[in-house]
């Protein structure tokens, strides 16, 4: 049979107090409603005796706070998200809150799914990678002064706390290197995505490539492609008829990860033949027999960045502050594969 779970008004019955001392103490408000040090012990030695633990629909209802925040990404299982969730969960872990972390896919339908779901179960706070089509949602939690920070990319058009690293600027000077290094045919390998950050993207490889006078080479990939597992049919067609092409610089770190396995599988596109670069890094591109180069976003300021801001709208009155938009530089980690052939 289930045992019935402990209440506070059952420590106070035990402990011959009121229901409101027990409350405050479990609280943390004991100083400050002048509860004896020795009464506070008290009843925190006998909750711990009984194991305790506070209904956390009824602390919700009572605070207005669920401590509770919602971390919701592309996927998960990238390695640029799974790291950047392990940096926000200790990060919120230290601030008293608790993460609970979901993947869209990309997918705006599971966007709003998800989105409805964890609003009806009052977290305090987003933060959301978002899919393209979740404008309006995103629109309605502001209006509804439910904290949520975007993250990675954001709407031009909507006033949200944002966190966002300079795409633009990093794939521009990531081009560059590759230039400075005499590969004078460079592809250029994306999504059809119109998402802020892959635009950007693609805007500073092309403006790297104009402002040296050389021809652009761009695959754009259907996203959806993608998700069936055809990317690279696409990457190696792609390579196969751009015989021209000495170096590519792919504009994620999964497109890379393709890419490196169409060399690998086809023996006439030797990878030591090429210039490589990498948006976003991964721990597996320095053990290739070709190190790769690449962008690295500076995670741990992006997970601070975005804690500070979600914090900032809980603690404080989000009708009447700004939002803010951080743009976060990137490093570019240059390895063999950036290197002159």
């Amino acid at each position: 049979m289930k045992r019935k779970a402990v209440s506070i008004k059952n420590i106070a019955d035990d402990l011959k107090i009121s229901v409101t001392t027990v409350s405050f103490v479990l609280n943390g408000k004991a100083k400050e409603m002048h509860i004896s040090k020795e009464l506070t012990q008290r009843v925190l030695d006998y909750a711990k005796l009984i194991n305790y633990k506070p209904n956390q629909i009824a602390q919700t209802l009572r605070t207005g706070k669920s401590k509770i925040l919602v971390f919701m990404v592309e996927d998960i299982s990238n390695s640029f998200f799974s790291k950047l969730a392990r940096i926000f969960e200790d990060l919120a872990y230290e601030q008293g809150y608790k993460v609970i972390f979901c993947s869209n896919e990309n997918n705006d339908e599971k966007s709003n799914e998800l989105i409805e779901v964890f609003n009806f179960r009052q977290v305090d706070g987003f933060i959301i990678v978002p899919s393209p089509g979740i404008r309006n949602t995103v629109e309605c939690l502001i209006k509804e002064s439910t904290p949520v920070v975007l993250l990675d990319r954001f709407f031009e058009d909507l006033d949200c706390d944002s966190v966002v690293i300079n795409n633009e600027e990093a794939a521009f000077n990531a081009t560059m290197e590759l230039i400075k290094n005499q590969f004078k045919n460079i592809g250029f390998v994306t999504t059809t995505s119109l998402q802020t950050q892959m635009k950007d993207r693609l805007s500073g490889y092309e403006k790297a490539i104009q402002s040296n006078t050389l021809k652009s080479a761009i695959l754009r990939i259907p996203y959806d492609k993608i998700l069936r597992g055809e990317g690279k049919k696409y990457i190696e067609t792609f390579l196969l008829e751009n015989i021209a092409l000495d170096a590519v610089f792919f504009a994620t770190n999964y497109l890379t990860q393709m890419g490196l396995q169409v060399f690998k599988e086809n023996d006439s596109i030797p990878l030591r033949d090429f210039g490589i670069m990498a948006f976003d890094d991964n721990e597996m591109f320095k053990v290739y027999p070709v190190s790769i180069s690449c962008i690295s976003p500076p995670l741990h300021k992006i997970g601070v960045k975005a804690m500070e801001l979600i914090l900032s709208q809980i603690n404080e009155n989000v009708i009447k502050r700004q939002p803010q938009k951080s743009i976060l530089e990137c490093e570019i980690i240059l390895r063999e594969s950036s290197l002159q052939k």
